[in-house]
């Protein structure tokens, strides 16, 4: 499943929507499995939540679609944790562009990866487009 990172008026409008709702600082926004993820600055992600995640809730309400919204961070392994959420990392470890991420339980482990390893090549496709050294993200 490919990602939509091109930028187009409706993504547009949706970044001004989010930036009036949240008065967070956004970075990127783009499609991923039918939710609209919002990329916002490192410090503005609980503007961004609200209290007890009322910004979410009205942004789905308003644009009928779910939610995510994701912290940027400079060190690629908090980075990818950040994408993953609200999924725990239990440790990642980067080796010559190969992440290793080791989940809590099995049934974390299958969240992250997915049906046909659709979630991990997606997660994989964001990293990139931010961290392009990096080639492959794995689960065990």
């Amino acid at each position: 499943m490919a990602i939509s990172f091109k930028i187009d008026v409706q993504i547009l409008q949706w970044i001004e929507l989010f930036e009036k709702v949240t008065r967070a600082k956004t970075k990127d926004c783009f499609l991923f499995q039918d939710k609209i993820c919002f990329m916002v600055v490192r410090g503005h992600l609980h503007k961004a939540l609200g209290p007890n995640k009322k910004n979410v809730t009205k942004l789905e309400n308003l644009t009928k679609r779910r939610i995510k919204i994701i912290e940027y961070n400079d060190n690629v392994l908090q980075f990818i944790t950040n994408v993953l959420s609200p999924l725990k990392v239990v440790d990642i470890k980067n080796e010559e562009g190969i992440v290793t991420i080791t989940g809590p339980d099995q049934k974390t482990r299958g969240l992250m990866i997915g049906a046909k390893a659709a979630n991990l090549r997606g997660y994989e496709q964001i990293v990139q487009k931010y961290f392009p050294d990096i080639q492959e993200l794995k689960v065990i």
